[in-house]
């Protein structure tokens, strides 16, 4: 059994390999595909292009103005001199954001008022806008502090010497709130995912094309051994695949690893179990290849969408959450980004483990009875 395994496995190592942009395609592409979308996949938001329509033009609304630029979230790249502007620049895409200050403003604060600003917001991405208004009102707080304060310290005794509350906040596990450290590692699972089930996909089904599949029904290598064949060599590939993008993710954007390697290659391991497992079982239900990259491609697309790689599965309808819990990318996601960025171990991601290690043994099961009756 051994050496019938063992040539079958050379057999597809050879005929995986052979091609040289095949081996490009396999260990060179997601490397550059990690770079660019480490780089592209970032939802920080930073050095917000902002447009100025200052009318008050005196000390305080400097002041006001002189934080904005300051906080190193702004940039002002405009300055506004009439109503007509603020449309076009808002349409042009020139500045996320227009603020908007109205004579008066200073007079307004020197007389115990209330002083308005407004925040005119580009608001076509939510998200971003968001975030440009979160960080525009921490600035008016801090502001508005600090006027306060020079009013009492003006007064007779007043002087507040300390606010009553202070709110400090501190982020566990990424403690500059960096977006990339939570997607890199969803970048990892994802290509993982596209590697080893569109090769897996076109196992036994390119067997059938170039018409080897009658040579190998006619040997005594059982159903066992041939998906072993099929799988091992396409396993290792992933292991392969995962070391070079992690080395990328660590050395190259900094992401921490806090966790055991060799609980991620545990992981990966089962991950990689489900994942050629279905690829195993599109092979045997496709006739030609190209039926088997775009089922394959059908498969992932809503496989990413319900991962929890972009969107919450908890802001998702109760029907669908159901549905993720037949996903292996949801449960990898926990356990890589577990692993990476908060160093978990085994009792903690157990469940996620045995998850996946139920997905990939059942269509295992499925590939390998699917086979049978092709063999037929």
């Amino acid at each position: 059994m051994l050496e019938r395994l063992l040539r079958m496995l050379i057999k597809e190592f050879i005929q995986v390999l052979r091609n040289p942009r095949m081996r490009a395609v396999i260990f060179i592409v997601p490397v550059v595909q990690v770079l660019v979308i480490g780089y592209a996949v970032n939802t920080d938001v930073r050095h917000v292009p902002l447009a100025v329509y200052d009318l008050d033009r005196t000390p305080a609304s400097r002041d006001l103005l002189a934080r904005f630029e300051g906080s190193g979230c702004f940039d002002v790249v405009r300055r506004i001199g009439s109503e007509q502007e603020i449309q076009a620049v808002l349409d042009a895409g020139a500045a996320k954001a227009v603020l908007r200050l109205n004579r008066g403003f200073a007079e307004d604060l020197d007389s115990n008022r209330t002083a308005q600003a407004q925040l005119l917001l580009d608001g076509s991405d939510s998200n971003t806008a968001s975030v440009i208004l979160s960080y525009a009102s921490r600035i008016a707080a801090d502001f508005n502090r600090a006027r306060m304060e020079q009013r009492f310290a003006r007064s007779a005794g007043l002087r507040l010497e300390a606010e009553p509350v202070t709110l400090v906040a501190r982020a566990w596990f990424n403690p500059n709130l960096d977006s990339r450290n939570f997607f890199v590692p969803g970048v990892l699972a994802m290509l993982v995912a596209v590697i080893s089930i569109i090769l897996s996909s076109m196992a036994i089904v390119r067997e059938r094309e170039i018409g080897t599949m009658e040579q190998i029904m006619v040997t005594p290598i059982g159903r066992l051994e041939f998906i072993l064949g099929k799988t091992i060599p396409f396993a290792l590939i992933g292991f392969v695949d995962v070391a070079l993008i992690t080395l990328v993710a660590v050395f190259w954007f900094r992401v921490p690893l806090l966790g055991n390697p060799l609980m991620l290659l545990l992981g990966t391991g089962l991950y990689l179990l489900s994942t050629l497992g279905v690829g195993l079982f599109i092979s045997t239900v496709s006739a030609t290849q190209q039926q088997a990259m775009m089922t394959a491609f059908f498969f992932m697309l809503p496989a990413f969408m319900l991962s929890g790689f972009v969107y919450p599965i908890a802001n998702m309808p109760e029907g669908v959450q159901w549905l993720t819990y037949l996903n292996p990318l949801r449960y990898y996601l926990v356990i890589i980004r577990g692993v990476f960025l908060k160093g978990l171990g085994p009792q903690v991601l157990w469940p996620q483990l045995l998850a996946l290690a139920a997905l990939g043994g059942t269509m295992l099961v499925l590939a390998a009875g699917r086979f049978r009756k092709t063999m037929a």
